[in-house]
């Protein structure tokens, strides 16, 4: 199989195994911090109705499933790449940023939890996977 194509696929995989992560995390969020009562978390527009509910607290889960999608999709994605490693794990990091951002625009979260998400959880996470498959990888 051609680099190129091989690489691809595990860009594919990597998006599709952080955007796993990031739903799971999403979907336990509620059982662990409970949202505030009378927020409807079930429709978006239950949420931008009743964003202004939220306290700290509640940013928690999905900055984690933010964070955490973006660091095991590029982790993922630096164990596997055939080469240039850590171009494809910050591909991981920029499409989640790009989604981070969107999502940034469609729901009106505090300030301060989008400025931290937006640097945080995306392309310094995408780095640390990285970073990290790369000390897992057996050196030639």
């Amino acid at each position: 199989m051609k680099t190129i194509l091989k690489n691809i696929l595990v860009l594919i995989l990597g998006l599709i195994i952080g955007s796993a992560v990031n739903m799971g995390l999403i979907m336990i969020s509620s059982a662990v911090i409970p949202p505030p009562a009378g927020a409807d978390v079930t429709t978006m527009e239950g949420l931008k109705a009743s964003i202004h509910l939220f306290q700290p607290q509640h940013f928690i889960f999905p900055f984690l499933a933010h964070a955490l999608g973006t660091f095991i999709g590029a982790l993922f994605t630096g164990l596997l790449a055939t080469n240039n490693k850590i171009k494809w794990s910050l591909a991981i990091g920029l499409f989640f940023l790009i989604g981070g951002i969107a999502n940034a625009a469609l729901l009106p979260a505090p300030t301060w939890f989008i400025v931290t998400d937006i640097l945080g959880a995306y392309i310094p996470m995408a780095f640390m996977g990285w970073k990290l498959a790369n000390k897992l990888t057996p050196k030639k």
